[in-house]
């Protein structure tokens, strides 16, 4: 490739009173606005009344994207800090009462609740999107298939749900737990090329199974909007330092497998099988699970794992290369699910202190 690919982030937060941690079913209108005042047209309306997303530019470096996410989320935290108000990104928050929420009412958001019922009501979720570009000529669902294998990895990297309704879940990522009760949300469907997606999309469409506008919320998907592909499968990442790492990480193996020496990653049903396998042991256990290895599909660490990444997949710019080191460190000192269940000791507003905290950190990589 002439020049690396460009990549975007989208990071999703629950609004939450800086005093009791609890999440605000009723935001006073002033919040939206002072949202919609700094971030501009990087404000994004999610399903919840009391939810905001942060959608960053097109990014060429992770220098760009941290210094626009460290410059938005300190002025979102110092206009936000006026009015009482804290952002919360871990991915579930530990004692929202979910069904005292109020969906935001615009037609869109309406007609989901609508088709998705209670599911849609429980989902007081946030997640970590990364679109990495993919140049013209490429076809993105063959790209899909070369990284799918590796998509658990980036999961256990992010976890940060590990409670739910004021308890332990037993899992690192309940959040994806409960994605699992959606349509198209989990593994994307075995589709070999574009051609093959555009005729699955179609018979949906035709049976009335997906508006024509609808979406997949695939773990990755091709993005309807942009020529990227969409990486969803993340926990929200209190740390910026988490997020940008997780980003990088991704762009550099999409750029991997982009290319035309690049080898083709098994898509046999066997292999969706142990990336299903792996998808599991990912969601319970995160960095202390034993998965299922690329190499004769023998056990291995979360740590060896990524070493299995690396070792097919080189590292080969500065970004990567950080993006990289900052992934071991995720794995030898643990996620925001951890720290979650440390600070659980103390009560549950240990636990929304121990988030706020982390959001505060506003470091690169490396």
């Amino acid at each position: 490739m002439a020049r690396p690919c460009t990549f975007g982030i989208e990071q999703e937060y629950l609004l939450v009173d800086a005093a009791s941690g609890r999440v605000l079913a009723k935001p006073p209108a002033a919040v939206e606005r002072r949202c919609r005042q700094i971030l501009g047209g990087h404000f994004a309306e999610e399903m919840f009344r009391c939810q905001v997303e942060l959608v960053s530019p097109v990014f060429d470096t992770l220098h760009q994207a941290q210094g626009f996410f460290a410059e938005r989320r300190q002025q979102l935290d110092a206009a936000l800090g006026t009015l009482g108000v804290g952002l919360y990104g871990a991915a579930s928050h530990p004692g929202a009462q979910w069904s005292r929420q109020q969906p935001r009412a615009t037609p869109h958001y309406r007609q989901l609740f609508d088709d998705y019922r209670l599911v849609a009501r429980r989902s007081l979720l946030n997640g970590l999107h990364v679109h990495v570009g993919v140049p013209p000529g490429i076809d993105r669902m063959q790209v899909i298939n070369r990284v799918l294998y590796w998509l658990p990895l980036f999961l256990l990297l992010s976890t940060s749900s590990p409670l739910w309704g004021g308890q332990v879940s037993g899992y690192m990522s309940y959040r994806r737990v409960i994605c699992g009760e959606w349509p198209h949300m989990g593994l994307p469907e075995p589709l070999a090329d574009w051609s093959a997606y555009q005729r699955y999309r179609a018979l949906l469409q035709r049976t009335g199974t997906l508006a024509e506008d609808g979406d997949f919320w695939w773990a990755i998907r091709p993005s309807r909007r942009f020529p990227t592909v969409e990486l969803r499968i993340c926990d929200g990442c209190p740390r910026l330092a988490d997020a940008l790492a997780i980003a990088g990480l991704f762009r550099h193996l999409v750029e991997q497998c982009i290319r035309p020496a690049s080898e083709p990653q098994p898509n046999s049903r066997e292999w969706r099988w142990v990336t299903q396998e792996n998808y599991w042991r990912a969601m319970r256990d995160g960095r202390h699970g034993s998965f299922i290895g690329l190499h004769e599909q023998l056990p291995v660490t979360a740590e060896g794992w990524l070493a299995q990444l690396l070792a097919q997949h080189p590292v080969d710019s500065v970004d990567a290369e950080r993006a990289a080191l900052h992934a071991r460190r995720i794995l030898r000192e643990g996620t925001s699910a951890e720290r979650q269940l440390e600070a659980l000791a103390q009560g549950l507003g240990a636990v929304v202190a121990q988030v706020l905290d982390d959001h505060l950190s506003l470091s690169a990589p490396g």
